[in-house]
């Protein structure tokens, strides 16, 4: 079994605009249409059982649309997320909205929110999450939206690991995009965080990866791809090459997402 735990899909009425932004933005290629049957037609001929899908608001106003539409969707192949915006003034309601639809975690991308990490309202949605045991899963590192202003990095989870110790908090990207020699320093081995896989495949030095994986724990590493932005192909391999047991692949793979979400499968 597979849970890919970071893909991306839009509403049929918006996946071509959005999709044909972000590849011109990111320079790279895209592997559906963006909606989210295109994700589960590509979920399904990569082997993968399921996907948790990320939805993000960029803008305060959006929240509500999009978790409704998060809810609509999540059914089937797909597991999803919630999101706030850190600047909506019912921020915090609508993560109460979240638990009750019975959307599965809390999604934030710092760069797109135009917010660095340990803002104060940030802080008042860790902490709201921490209180409501909604996971929650940051885009970490690099991103090409923010090139130059990166605002939320590896060594920034010591302080989310110390202030929040019960919140389940996903650092994407093996907890910093193109910053991963700092996730070995920093980051890697603290409590309370998990690492996903979400393209990474591509870049990453695989000695460098190993050493992560050794030194924060492969019960605390979940599989993702970051569909429709990377193959999942790269990333199932990736994982498969790592010098660990069968039995930790499989807790990558899909024991410690089924865990973490408490999903029966």
């Amino acid at each position: 079994m597979i849970i890919d735990t970071h893909i991306h899909a839009y509403t049929d009425s918006i996946a071509e605009r959005v999709i044909a932004k972000l590849t011109a933005t990111a320079d790279c290629p895209c592997y559906t249409d963006g909606t989210i049957s295109g994700a589960r037609a590509l979920l399904e001929k990569n082997g993968i059982d399921y996907g948790v899908l990320l939805p993000i608001a960029t803008k305060p106003a959006q929240q509500t649309t999009i978790n409704n539409w998060a809810k609509e969707v999540n059914y089937g192949s797909i597991i999803s997320f919630g999101t706030v915006h850190p600047f909506a003034e019912d921020a915090l309601d609508e993560l109460d909205r979240i638990k009750a639809l019975g959307l599965k975690g809390v999604k934030l991308h710092h760069d797109y929110q135009g917010v660095y990490i340990f803002d104060e309202h940030c802080r008042k949605i860790y902490k709201r999450c921490e209180e409501l045991g909604l996971p929650v899963v940051a885009h970490m590192g690099y991103d090409p939206v923010s090139p130059l202003v990166h605002h939320a990095m590896p060594y920034d989870l010591i302080e989310i690991s110390e202030q929040y110790p019960k919140l389940r908090f996903i650092g994407a990207h093996m907890g910093g995009n193109y910053a991963w020699e700092h996730v070995l320093k920093y980051a890697a081995g603290l409590p309370g965080l998990y690492f996903d896989t979400a393209f990474v495949a591509k870049d990453i030095d695989r000695k460098v990866f190993a050493e992560i994986v050794k030194k924060h724990g492969a019960d605390r590493i979940l599989f993702a791809s970051d569909l429709p932005w990377s193959d999942p192909r790269e990333e199932i391999a990736l994982v498969e090459e790592l010098d660990i047991s069968d039995s930790d692949k499989d807790r990558i793979f899909y024991k410690n997402a089924a865990e973490l979400l408490d999903l029966e499968v």
